[in-house]
Parts: structure tokens; sequence; C-alpha cells
């Protein structure tokens, strides 16, 4: 089955930019506050909720997956990017990386305590999200929960440029409501909501979700 174009576009994007991405993409030490806590957050409830893996979809070079690992949870990194993941596992050797796509992740149903998608959805054409959180559900076990972060907003971009090389790939911002809606009708259960207006930090409008599969 040929693979989707918008897929091929993001994986070939972040293959170009992967060296330069850890070069100017902080650290999770250096996030905002807010971002940090809602992290920390997720991983206690991840904790409380019994000893299954996380997934950190959309992993990139692997920082944020390390964090939640140091934070007390058995996390692992899936991404589209084969230099992306290359770079994750020199770094953390001890982490398991995968490469793969949230729209059909090779995970079994009922496997994972928790989900984190950090920044990784808005890539994904609009009509396409629903198979994602579909699969969000499927491989989330009853009780498991998700913690989706991402911007916000009302517009499709078409950027030249990221991290400083040439790129193909678009981004859809969507209102933080259609993305409550999607996850949903996906079956999932949201029970927190953050939403960050740009200051600081915060270059632009951005939220954070906490969702539960139900029991």
């Amino acid at each position: 089955m040929a693979e989707l174009t918008f897929l091929t576009a993001v994986r070939e994007s972040y293959d170009t930019v992967a060296a330069d991405y850890v070069e100017r993409v902080p650290p999770p030490a250096a996030m905002d506050p807010l971002s940090r806590a809602m992290l920390a957050g997720f991983v206690e409830l991840v904790r409380t909720a019994g000893p299954r893996p996380v997934a950190d979809l959309g992993c990139g070079p692997g920082r944020v997956t390390a964090h939640l690992a140091e934070l007390g949870v058995p996390a692992f990194g899936v991404d589209l990017s084969p230099k992306m993941i290359g770079l994750a596992r020199q770094a953390y050797p001890n982490l398991r990386f995968t490469t793969g796509s949230m729209t059909e992740l090779e995970t079994g149903d009922d496997e994972l305590g928790g989900i984190l998608a950090w920044y990784s959805t808005h890539h994904t054409p609009p009509e396409w999200l629903p198979t994602v959180f579909a699969e969000f559900h499927r491989t989330l076990a009853p009780g498991g929960h998700l913690l989706w972060g991402d911007y916000v907003g009302d517009e499709r971009l078409q950027p030249t440029q990221g991290y400083g090389r040439p790129v193909s790939y678009e981004s859809y911002l969507l209102p933080l409501n259609r993305v409550v809606g999607l996850l949903e009708q996906a079956g999932l259960v949201i029970t927190a909501r953050l939403e960050q207006e740009p200051g600081g930090l915060v270059t632009r409008p951005r939220a954070c979700l906490v969702a539960r599969k139900p029991e």
C-alpha cells in the first residue's frame, strides 16, 4: 500500500531538519512551567493506574521520552522520521525507539497505560485525525490516559522553511473544541484542559488536553 502523501512530506522534512531540530528546540528542562507541570501530572496519572508502557508518539530526538522515563514510567518513542529515531537511539541507548506512523500503530489492543502526543498531530490533515485518535483509543488500556499538547487556531500553514532548512510539510491548527470533539468521537473522555496565550516562552496559542479511556 502506498504511503500517504502527507506522511511522506512529514518524514522527508524531519529527516532533513533532524540535526538542526536538536540544536534549536529546547529540552524539557527549558520548557515553560505549565508544560512541565502537565507532563509531570500525566506521569502521576499513568503511574497511579498501573505499570503499563507509555508511548511518546512523534517523539523526535527522544528528549521528552527520556524525561518521562526519568519521572518513573516505562516510556518508549515512535516517530515517522528515521533520522530522528537514529538521533534518539544514539542519545538514549537504554530506551526503545521505533519508526512508525500514528495512523497505524504497531501496538496491540489495550496495551498502553499512557500516550503522549506532544506537538505531534498538527501536521496531520483534519480528515485523518479520526483515524489517529481511533488508534489512540485502540491501543490504550481501559483506564489509560492520553496527554495531547499542540498549537491551536483556525488556519492551514504551508511553510517552506523549518529549523533553517527547506520543508514540505503543512500544519493544520484547529480550534480546541474541535479537537475535543474528535477525541470524544473516538471514545475518549476529556478530564482536563489547559489553554495558553502567547507570552514569554509561549509564541502562539496552544493547549493541552488530558483524556482517559473508560474502564
